[in-house]
């Protein structure tokens, strides 16, 4: 009789991490296989405490979901914090793995690796061919070590350990769970929390940063989940037929994008803001247009199955799920 494999959810309390445990839960993975630890419980930039852990639990897989996010906001104001926590993370976890015998890794990047201008949609082979977006480049650099960290154990350990790290590259995902601080979140969060509360006070406007022209692509995060799990399951020499060894990620998105504008019209008609938008174009854009090209996932036998208004009409459901339980401070003025 075989044992069910112990997978090790690093993030498990993270928007992304808590998906991937709902679809190893759905897709008949035994809870009690699967592990999970808290921040207060395992520091994962503490890498004694993360060899230990290792070292205790030894897990057959690992799903490394870890990291500080945030959006264009915080990632300029904590450049410091955000390179090094992730690279603390990510170098700690994939080493005590690979020490204590993981074989199969998934390792979630970000679509901000890829160049400010690279051509759209993104291909994987855009990586490493040009400057990168300057507001978010700590956090770039952090995902991008974490990929070439995956690539150079399986080179270099592939063959005579069985060595497996991958590595997905999300585009902007939303959903449960997310982070809805009103500076330190990322768009669709952010916009939620400030639509709602400015409905709740019958405000007559709301000032957006940026000239609302920016493209951007959505996807709903139990859509990266089963990606994730989708990509974790595929045979190695089918991975392999894909990928290659120093161009090994893959790209996980939703094949569509829209301006800045267009969303927040959207969040509005979800909300039921009826107020006037406007956009400040001195405030930062970031990039001009990011849209991943998610050809190779699709010939993998992957692609998104929630629409965008059918993601954020749920979000908003949770949003105000948890607003019942902690009132904004905001909401009560």
């Amino acid at each position: 009789m075989n044992t069910p494999e112990t997978i090790y959810v690093a993030g498990h309390r993270g928007m992304v991490g808590s998906a991937i445990v709902r679809q190893l839960l759905a897709t008949g993975h035994p809870p009690g296989r699967i592990v999970t630890r808290t921040h207060s419980e395992l520091n994962l930039t503490d890498q004694a405490a993360v060899r230990d852990f290792f070292a205790q639990v030894r897990p057959r897989q690992v799903y490394l979901a870890a990291a500080k996010v945030g959006g264009i906001h915080a990632n300029h104001t904590f450049p410091a914090d955000f390179i090094y926590q992730n690279l603390m993370i990510t170098a700690n976890v994939i080493e005590a793995a690979f020490c204590n015998g993981v074989q199969k890794l998934l390792f979630l990047g970000s679509s901000c690796i890829y160049p400010k201008l690279a051509e759209q949609p993104m291909s994987e082979d855009a990586l490493l061919t040009g400057p990168l977006e300057a507001t978010n480049e700590p956090y770039a650099i952090a995902k991008i070590a974490g990929i070439k960290l995956c690539e150079s154990y399986n080179r270099q350990f592939g063959a005579s350990h069985g060595v497996d790290y991958r590595s997905v590259m999300p585009t902007n995902l939303y959903g449960p769970g997310d982070n809805y601080h009103p500076e330190n979140s990322h768009v669709i969060p952010a916009l939620i929390r400030r639509f709602h509360e400015a409905k709740e006070l019958d405000a007559p406007e709301i000032v957006i940063w940026g000239s609302g022209t920016p493209l951007r692509e959505f996807l709903y995060v139990d859509d990266m989940a089963a990606a994730c799990v989708h990509v974790m399951a595929l045979p190695k020499a089918r991975y392999e037929q894909h990928t290659r060894p120093m161009r090994s990620h893959i790209n996980v998105g939703s094949g569509a994008d829209m301006t800045i504008a267009e969303l927040a019209h959207s969040i509005a008609r979800v909300t039921g803001f009826t107020g006037r938008i406007r956009f400040d174009a001195s405030r930062p854009d970031g990039a001009p247009r990011k849209l991943m090209n998610n050809r190779l996932l699709r010939s993998l036998g992957w692609q998104a199955r929630v629409d965008l208004p059918t993601g954020l009409a749920l979000t908003y459901q949770n949003f105000l799920a948890n607003t019942a339980q902690h009132p904004s401070p905001m909401a009560a003025l």
